[in-house]
């Protein structure tokens, strides 16, 4: 699997929502039956850094949020 199928595949797990880690966690492996070899935050991290992911400290979720819009998607892969 190369990054850019992980990054898709991470789009479609998150859709529209904004996810706890641990819920698109969970999307990853229910929908794609993927289980990421690293910790799926510092990957999501990763992604962040690059623009294609959004996420952020959520106080009420007890740590980080993750999302991605089309100004996300339109960085492309």
């Amino acid at each position: 699997m190369t990054g850019d199928d992980l990054l898709t595949m991470i789009w479609d797990a998150l859709g529209d929502d904004k996810l706890t880690t641990a819920q698109a966690t969970d999307r990853l492996e229910h929908l794609f039956s993927y289980r990421c070899p690293d910790d799926l935050a510092k990957t999501l991290a990763k992604y962040r850094k690059t623009g294609q992911i959004k996420g952020q400290v959520s106080f009420e979720h007890g740590g980080w949020i993750w999302w991605a819009d089309e100004e996300c998607r339109k960085k492309g892969v």
